[in-house]
């Protein structure tokens, strides 16, 4: 009688066992895959804002003074009108201090407003720079016409940063009559260009640009469009919420980080400032010379 070998086979215990084993596996080893994604995410983040915070700096030597936050007259006039135009906003100057002068220079003409059509290419152009990773935002949004809803008034680029305006309500510079430069306490502003030598808090102890998370609003890197909705809050915002509040309204900051909101300080360097934040210490970083005794952020 011949004997045969045969190999071992699992049997269908056995292969429930393994299969449940690699599951578990799986699942103990996601979260860590996700925390190190996040992470990666978070230093590309933080490298961004680097990268505008030497943009900045080298904007103050070449200007001797910060761009402002926004150019708004009044078409008529030429007097200072908040919600005017043009509308170019503080990230459209700094375009020659991150390598793009040739979409300033080709694509857009500093003059004419935001929506002229001589400016269609800026309104198409995304800059990978100004978005977050963390942030599954979309290339562009629809910007509607204040008080009607659903009624687009243009199409825009999406953006991550915007600049500080300080800790008091942009709300405030809507409806100003013409002839008003609405001023906030913080280092960007309407038509006014910071020093350095005027952020007496210190510049390691004050914000000049903070996150934006597109399920909070969307915000963009072009300016202020007359007639938007909302619109001085899609360039920049306000610091009377902490990071990532769910009181908190579009022009607040925010982010997809899962503890914080990464901020540019005057110095150049970044921090993630937490959740958790005494709101009191945030406002302090966010105003350019109160005068407040400040301590590290995290």
């Amino acid at each position: 009688m011949n004997s045969t070998n045969r190999s071992p086979a699992f049997t269908l215990v056995e292969l429930l066992v393994v299969i449940a084993i690699i599951g578990i596996l799986v699942a103990l080893l996601l979260p860590a895959v996700q925390a190190a994604r996040e992470a990666a995410r978070r230093t590309s983040c933080t490298n961004n804002l680097k990268q505008l915070g030497i943009a900045l700096h080298h904007y103050h030597d070449t200007h001797k003074s910060l761009p402002p936050g926004w150019i708004g007259l009044d078409p008529n006039s030429a007097r200072p009108l908040a919600e005017g135009e043009p509308g170019w906003g503080w990230a459209s100057m700094l375009l020659p201090f991150l390598e793009q002068s040739s979409v300033a220079e080709r694509l857009i003409d500093y003059t004419r407003p935001i929506t002229d059509s001589v400016n269609v290419g800026a309104r198409g152009h995304v800059l990978p720079l100004l978005q977050c990773p963390s942030d599954d935002l979309p290339p562009y949004f629809d910007l509607e016409r204040a008080g009607s809803p659903g009624q687009v008034l243009v199409n825009l680029p999406t953006a991550s940063y915007i600049g500080v305006f300080g800790s008091e309500e942009i709300e405030v510079c809507e409806g100003l009559p013409v002839g008003n430069v609405c001023l906030g306490n913080g280092v960007f502003q309407h038509l006014v260009s910071v020093r350095f030598a005027q952020i007496t808090d210190g510049l390691s102890y004050t914000y000049l640009v903070g996150e934006r998370a597109s399920r909070f609003g969307d915000s963009t890197w072009l300016g202020v469009v007359s007639g938007g909705d909302e619109t001085l809050a899609r360039v920049l915002g306000v610091a009377d919420h902490a990071p990532n509040s769910q009181g908190g309204h579009l022009d607040d900051f925010s982010s997809e980080h899962p503890t914080g909101t990464n901020h540019l300080l005057g110095d150049g360097s970044v921090r993630l400032v937490q959740e958790s934040i005494d709101v009191r210490v945030y406002q302090a970083f966010a105003t350019r010379s109160g005068g407040e005794l400040t301590e590290d952020t995290n």
